[in-house]
């Protein structure tokens, strides 16, 4: 069985985070993933704290494990909700879209477990010296908000950098994603896309059957000229957005609006033409639906047979 430091840090049997997608990371998700032995988030995303609270208390009696609370921290309610968390005795928080330095404190002093995203060495450094416990380095493979470097070589820079445990993101979806990252020197994985395939994830079919059919050239990279990335799948909204894109007469604003409600317009209402469906590159090795279980099961079982066998090039 892999045991790592970040079992003994999180209080959980296998080294797996499940990611903090907007719209998708729900009660029911996080208290799978997290009776399955990982660590289940619920996205605080863009909603308000009383919405945040209903959801983790959903959790709370879904599960008796511990999960955590992705925040935003461009949100609105960024303010509310951190100190939510801390109210509810929110074990782990995993932050994007932000410094999280000024809740740092307040979280620390909750008793509160701060794994930052981060995807440079320099954020990296920042969030350590402000009391992350760890950080999770994302690579641009990943769905959803993206940075420039790929998984393979942020890591092991990350890891490079830092003396907290790292936690390896973007790309990984199976036990050789697993494996590799292990070998670059993270303590852990956070996993997104593979659980949009689970049976307990709320978000809507049209979603999952997309997921299922993605092939390795299904993704595009929208939002750079905004200066805020996203890795979504191809389909009318993401060919028309990177048209007006390129469109110098299509001002920044009227790109920004564009975006706005399209990640629901997927994820809870299906709308194939007009939704945003984000996903990493990983979803070309998502093959079929499974429980959070049977997700976490697989991918470790794999990583333990890929590592032992991992010398057999050694002589």
């Amino acid at each position: 069985m892999i045991h790592t430091p970040l079992c003994d840090l999180l209080g959980i049997q296998y080294p797996i985070l499940q990611g903090g997608m907007a719209w998708i990371a729900d009660a029911s998700l996080a208290a799978a993933v997290s009776n399955a032995g990982g660590l289940g988030i619920i996205s605080a995303m863009n909603a308000d704290e009383e919405w945040l609270r209903t959801e983790i208390r959903k959790a709370k009696a879904m599960t008796d494990r511990p999960f955590g609370v992705n925040i935003m921290l461009k949100s609105p309610f960024a303010e509310k909700v951190a100190h939510v968390v801390a109210e509810e005795k929110i074990p782990v928080v995993t932050t994007g879209a932000g410094d999280p330095s000024r809740y740092m404190e307040l979280w620390n002093k909750a008793g509160i477990r701060v794994l930052p995203v981060v995807a440079s060495t320099a954020v990296a450094r920042h969030v350590e010296r402000s009391g992350a416990a760890a950080v999770i380095a994302e690579g641009g493979e990943s769905g959803g908000h993206v940075g420039d470097l790929t998984t393979m070589v942020l890591v092991p820079q990350i890891c490079d950098c830092v003396s907290i445990p790292v936690i390896a993101a973007g790309g990984i979806a199976d036990g050789r994603g697993a494996a590799a990252a292990f070998m670059l020197g993270a303590v852990g994985v956070q996993v997104g896309t593979r659980f949009l395939s689970a049976y307990e994830c709320t978000v809507h079919q049209n979603y999952k059957k997309r997921i299922l059919k993605a092939k390795d050239i299904s993704t595009v990279i929208t939002g750079k000229r905004l200066g805020h990335p996203v890795r979504c799948l191809k389909n009318a909204f993401s060919r028309e957005f990177l048209a007006k894109e390129y469109d110098p007469a299509v001002s920044n604003e009227e790109l920004e609006q564009m975006g706005v409600g399209a990640l629901r317009l997927a994820a809870r209402e299906g709308d194939e033409k007009m939704g945003c469906f984000m996903a990493g590159q990983a979803a070309a090795l998502v093959k079929k639906e499974q429980s959070a279980q049977e997700i976490i099961s697989e991918i470790f079982e794999e990583a333990e047979q890929i590592l032992r066998e991992g010398t057999k090039w050694v002589r």
